[in-house]
């Protein structure tokens, strides 16, 4: 039997809904492979529901989903201020981290974003540790104010970066979630070295991580009776994991009369996801407003339109489904305000929008011109999970043989 420990880092969920996927494939390609968790927030209760095994230790493990919404203001979230709440309780993660390994024998570790624990196995590449798989989705950081503290420190952390990593070498793995154009030619600073180069010469590219085929959603009138859609346009509004998103919500509900009046009979789905109550979101008469939905891609894909923030997972998505969107990436949050939109931009899809310049007024108006729009986006590479889990299998095949022989006989 060999264990795996699965760290699912980051905020919301388009981390977690990845790594499940990946660990599924994980268990179908590996013999005899036992999984066991470590997570908080939403992501740990979209694991719970499944009946995923957590470590003991994992109750204790730092939540970031506390010091991203402290740190937020309305629909902006500044990295780097969240990056300075939470940095204490990185440094906590690591030190539990390390009394995780003298409690338990693992045979692989695999962390998705969870960037305190790749830079404890940068910092320790001559103790014996098990092999390690890091998963990422953009490569440095960047500046979202002219504040001269705020870019020297990104230099410097961008310096750390630069210098670390080796493709496949000394049992550590980075797996890209996207493609080789997803990184920018640009350098992480002055002085320092090209992003893309770097990215090439250290991280595996294995596409995205979809947990669908766009084929089977392809009858939009069959996939809409079993929602319970009607055939009046629809719009599906949706926030994300965490409660930054109530005010694109709430801002869209106040679009909807201007709709009415405009297209006439049209419906109108907010869903709020696990970290907001729809208590908290006050709608117009023939507006839904629903909680966490499961398979949130069955309902992006029968929509007419979409109203989403900037995440990752939910526009990739909706570029695999050919589907027209609006997306609002959070002030102050550099992965959502450059690495998406270039990424996006590439594939020619979605609409983007500012939120302090976006009024109840010019949603409507914007949605009315791209509702029901017919889209050609470009195709984007959907074998991500299966891809991961190919690459996590044969480092833990090439594990060291001793780890592997004590991990064995402490599950026997």
């Amino acid at each position: 039997m060999y264990r795996i420990l699965y760290i699912s880092g980051s905020i919301g969920l388009g981390h977690v809904t990845r790594d499940i996927l990946i660990a599924d494939e994980v268990r179908r390609g590996g013999d005899s492979v036992e999984i066991e968790w470590i997570a908080t927030g939403p992501a740990k209760k979209i694991l719970e529901g499944r009946g995923e095994r957590f470590i003991p230790e994992a109750s204790l493990y730092y939540d970031p989903n506390a010091a991203a919404e402290a740190a937020a203001e309305g629909p902006a979230l500044n990295l780097f201020q969240y990056g300075s709440r939470a940095g204490k309780g990185w440094l906590r993660n690591i030190a539990l981290f390390k009394d995780i390994l003298k409690a338990h024998t693992f045979d692989l570790v695999v962390a998705d974003e969870a960037y305190e624990i790749s830079y404890f196995y940068g910092r320790r590449k001559k103790d014996h540790l098990p092999p390690f798989v890091e998963i990422i989705d953009f490569v440095g950081f960047e500046p979202m104010s002219k504040r001269l503290s705020e870019r020297v420190k990104l230099w410097i952390m961008n310096g750390v970066w630069a210098r670390s990593g080796r493709k496949n070498a000394s049992g550590q793995r980075t797996l890209f979630v996207g493609e080789r154009a997803d990184v920018p030619e640009e350098r992480f600073g002055l002085f320092l070295p090209p992003k893309r180069a770097y990215a090439e010469k250290t991280c595996t590219f294995i596409g995205y991580v979809l947990g669908f085929s766009p084929g089977e959603l392809a009858d939009r009138g069959a996939l809409r009776r079993r929602l319970g859609y009607g055939e009046k346009p629809l719009v599906v509004c949706t926030s994300g994991g965490t409660a930054v998103g109530a005010e694109l919500l709430r801002l869209c509900g106040k679009s909807y009369p201007l709709l009415r009046e405009r297209l006439g009979e049209i419906e109108m789905v907010l869903v709020c996801g696990p970290a907001i109550s729809p208590d908290e979101i006050e709608a117009p008469d023939g507006v839904s407003v629903k909680g966490y939905v499961p398979k949130l891609y069955e309902h992006l894909a029968a929509c007419d339109l979409a109203v989403v923030q900037g995440g990752g997972g939910t526009t990739i998505e909706l570029t695999a489904l050919r589907r027209p969107f609006l997306y609002f990436p959070l002030e102050g949050h550099f992965e959502q305000q450059h690495h998406i939109p270039r990424c996006l931009a590439r594939h020619g899809a979605g609409v983007r929008m500012s939120y302090p310049s976006t009024g109840v007024e010019n949603l409507a108006e914007t949605i009315c011109r791209h509702i029901g729009k017919s889209v050609r986006y470009s195709t984007v590479p959907m074998d991500g999970a299966r891809l991961a889990a190919e690459n996590i299998i044969e480092l833990l095949n090439k594990g060291d043989p001793a780890v592997k022989e004590r991990s064995r006989c402490s599950a026997s």
